[in-house]
């Protein structure tokens, strides 16, 4: 026996490499320039400032002072507005400055309390509809959630993200995209993940097709309470199945698949993909979870609207410096203070996001209706909706305990192709979208479990002489 399983292993390995070579699998995807030149302009010393500036408040809590120019959660959405607004200016007008709020008030906010965000819109120049957002909360706390006077400076919980998105704003505002892009600063989220509500209601009010929302939350630290340091990588979170998915839908995926494909595990994929592309030895890890354990973040109210979402982290945290009173004792700094920012590591988590952003807005949407059939079949039929914004598009496929989509094949725009010799029984499926100039989607696993929220708008007219229009 000894002898044998060797040869099986063997055998079973090549089996494989024969599969993968039947089916023609293509290289990587189109590289482009423009991810390359926009990582680099990510500047240190930009969210430097920025943080150094929302630490300059004192208190960022959700029930301080709204009035106070310098002091407090109104001086803070109010500078963040006038950031916006600047760069606007700077762009000709691209930018639209919005400031959704609601009043609330739970375990954490005792008295009626308006929760508001500040949000930048760049409207996309040929599918506004469809968006893209990049979020982080302003607001902090110390040890105490509901003590609103002591300084708490919040510089990495989540001052971090704020620069994140605001830095994103500053470079992606210099260009132009297909699709809507919005940076969302927000409120609340100590207090219950008002602010993450307050943006999901709006974005639900203004029709818009969420393709994706990346959360940055905690995301500027390097050194984690082990003392390990961690400049290399970043964790990306993400849910395994749709928080909107019905029993039906739940029933026919635990029989046929999906429990690792939902939207927003491919905008998980898409981010390590880009990464490992464009960011040399900076990484992301992907964390099967929709939020670090037992904790939560303002990702999850947009998921719980039924939009794609992810929670951005950092590798390895520090507990000493997150929810604590400033204080020194045993010898250890508690407190969220700006020495505790490695403003490198911050770069590199926000060039992770806006690469992304910028690969997602320029790529087409990702495809609908998708598709599969071939039981009893050597094959596997993959349909799924043509669209005018896409000029072809590719097929995925993996093992079924694989975690990355591994071989793949270009296919036409007639909304069908068929995968010979690769059966449908023993692999996962998808398919992405790419433009004429090799910008491509996320890929769509079929059926509910990986459909994104809007597949059942009515498609885009497509141009004339484009896939899927009419004569």
């Amino acid at each position: 026996m000894r002898h044998i399983l060797p040869a099986l292993t063997a055998a079973a390995v090549l089996a494989s490499a024969l599969v993968a070579t039947a089916a023609s699998a293509q290289p990587s995807p189109t590289e482009h320039a423009l991810l390359h030149a926009l990582a680099a302009e990510v500047s240190p010393d930009q969210q430097h400032a920025t943080i150094a500036k929302l630490v300059s408040f004192g208190t960022r809590h959700t029930l301080s002072d709204t009035k106070s120019d310098t002091r407090g959660i109104g001086a803070a959405r109010r500078w963040v507005a006038s950031q916006f607004a600047a760069m606007s200016r700077d762009c000709g007008g691209c930018l639209t400055v919005e400031t959704p709020s609601e009043v609330f008030t739970g375990r954490r906010v005792p008295n009626p309390t308006e929760v508001m965000d500040v949000l930048a819109i760049q409207k996309g120049t040929t599918d506004p509809g469809r968006v893209i957002v990049i979020s982080g909360h302003m607001d902090s706390r110390v040890t105490d959630v509901q003590n609103f006077t002591s300084d708490a400076p919040g510089a990495n919980d989540d001052a971090s993200g704020t620069a994140a998105v605001i830095e994103a704003a500053r470079i992606l505002s210099k260009h132009k995209f297909p699709a809507t892009l919005v940076f969302a600063v927000l409120s609340g989220e100590e207090q219950g993940l008002y602010g993450g509500h307050v943006l999901a209601d709006y974005a639900t009010k203004q029709g818009w097709r969420v393709e994706a929302d990346l959360n940055n939350d905690i995301v500027g630290n390097s050194e984690g309470i082990n003392g390990v340091r961690e400049t290399t990588r970043v964790r990306v979170f993400s849910e395994g199945t749709k928080s909107v998915e019905t029993a039906a839908e739940a029933d026919r995926r635990r029989y046929n698949g999906g429990e690792v494909d939902s939207p927003s595990r491919q905008i998980a994929r898409y981010m390590d993909g880009l990464a490992g592309t464009y960011l040399g030895n900076f990484k992301v890890t992907m964390v099967y979870r929709t939020d670090r354990f037992g904790r939560g973040g303002d990702q999850t109210e947009m998921i719980k609207a039924g939009f794609p979402a992810v929670r951005v982290t950092e590798a390895n945290e520090n507990y000493n410096r997150q929810h604590q009173d400033l204080r020194t004792g045993n010898g250890i700094k508690y407190g969220d203070v700006i020495e505790g920012v490695d403003f490198a590591y911050l770069a590199n988590v926000t060039r992770v996001n806006v690469i992304t952003m910028a690969s997602m807005a320029m790529a087409p949407a990702p495809p609908t209706h998708v598709d599969i059939s071939g039981a009893v079949s050597a094959d596997t039929t993959v349909k799924w909706r043509p669209a005018a914004d896409a000029q072809r598009y590719r097929l995925w496929w993996r093992s079924t305990t694989d975690p990355q989509w591994r071989f793949s094949r270009a296919a036409p725009p007639t909304g069908q192709a068929v995968l010979k010799d690769v059966n449908i029984d023993d692999w996962y499926f998808g398919v992405s979208a790419v433009s004429p100039d090799g910008w491509e989607s996320p890929v769509v696993f079929p059926g509910a479990p990986g459909s994104w929220a809007h597949e059942d708008a009515p498609p885009a007219p497509a141009a004339p002489g484009t896939p899927g229009s009419k004569p």
